[in-house]
C-alpha cells in the first residue's frame, strides 16, 4: 500500500507506541495502533478513510442516531474486511452483533456496559471514551480507554482544555489498561506522544486528512 507522508508518519508513530504499550502491557499489543474515529459532520464519507487505512488499523463508526447506520455500518464492514482493519461500533451492541463487527466503544457514560458486553462478547474488543480521572477511576472490563483531548480538538470537545502531554501521560500512569491519544492528533504533533505511554493513536480530523 502506498501512502501519503501524512499517512505514513502517523502509522508509523502509532506503530511504535503500541510496540512500547505492548512491552508493559500484551492486551496493547493485539490491539489496533490507530483508531480512525467518525464523526456526521466531520466525515460524512467514513468509507473513503476507512478503505485507505493500513492492515492493522481499526476504525469506530459513532453512527449518533443516523436513520442510515445500518447501511452505513454494512458499507464499513465490507470496507475493513478487504482493508484488513477493525471495525468497532459506537455504543450500539445491537448493530455491532447485526454486522459482525469486531467490537464496541462506550461513550463516557455507558462505560458501566462494559461488564456485561464483556461476558456475553468475551471475543469483542471493547474501549471506553475518558475525559479525566474519575472516569479513569471506574472504567472496568475494557480493553483499553481512549482518553482525550490531548491537543485542542474540534467538534464536541473544541471547548475542552487540552491536557497536553504531561498531564496526559499522568493519566495513563493511572489508569489499569491501554489508553488511546484522542485530541487534536496530526501527523505534525503526534510524535510528541513517543514516551507517554499511550498504546497507540486515535483521531477523527487528523486521520481524515491524512488518509483522505
Amino acid at each position: 500500500m502506498t501512502m501519503s507522508s501524512d499517512a505514513d508518519r502517523l502509522w508509523r508513530t502509532a506503530q511504535a507506541l503500541n510496540r512500547a504499550a505492548a512491552g508493559v502491557s500484551p492486551v496493547a499489543g493485539r490491539l489496533p495502533p490507530l483508531l480512525f474515529l467518525t464523526d456526521p459532520e466531520r466525515t460524512p464519507e467514513p468509507w473513503i478513510t476507512a478503505a485507505a487505512l493500513p492492515p492493522g488499523a481499526g476504525i469506530v463508526y459513532r453512527h449518533f442516531g443516523a436513520s442510515d447506520r445500518q447501511t452505513v455500518a454494512e458499507r464499513l464492514r465490507r470496507v475493513t474486511t478487504a482493508a484488513g482493519a477493525r471495525l468497532l461500533i459506537g455504543q450500539d451492541a445491537r448493530l455491532a452483533e447485526a454486522v459482525s463487527a469486531d467490537g464496541v466503544h462506550l461513550p463516557e457514560r455507558d462505560l458501566g456496559l462494559a461488564a456485561l458486553l464483556r461476558v456475553t462478547r468475551p471475543d469483542w474488543i471493547l474501549t471506553g471514551a475518558v475525559h479525566g480521572r474519575d472516569a479513569i477511576a471506574r472504567a472496568q472490563g475494557l480493553d483499553a480507554l481512549v482518553l482525550s483531548p490531548v491537543f485542542q480538538a474540534g467538534g464536541s470537545s473544541a471547548d475542552k482544555t487540552p491536557l497536553l502531554i504531561e498531564a496526559f501521560a499522568e493519566q495513563i500512569r493511572a489508569a489499569r489498561m491501554p489508553v488511546y491519544a484522542l485530541g487534536g492528533i496530526d501527523a505534525d504533533n503526534a510524535e510528541a506522544l513517543i514516551g507517554s505511554g499511550a498504546c497507540g493513536i486515535a483521531g477523527v480530523d487528523g486521520v481524515r486528512r491524512a488518509f483522505g
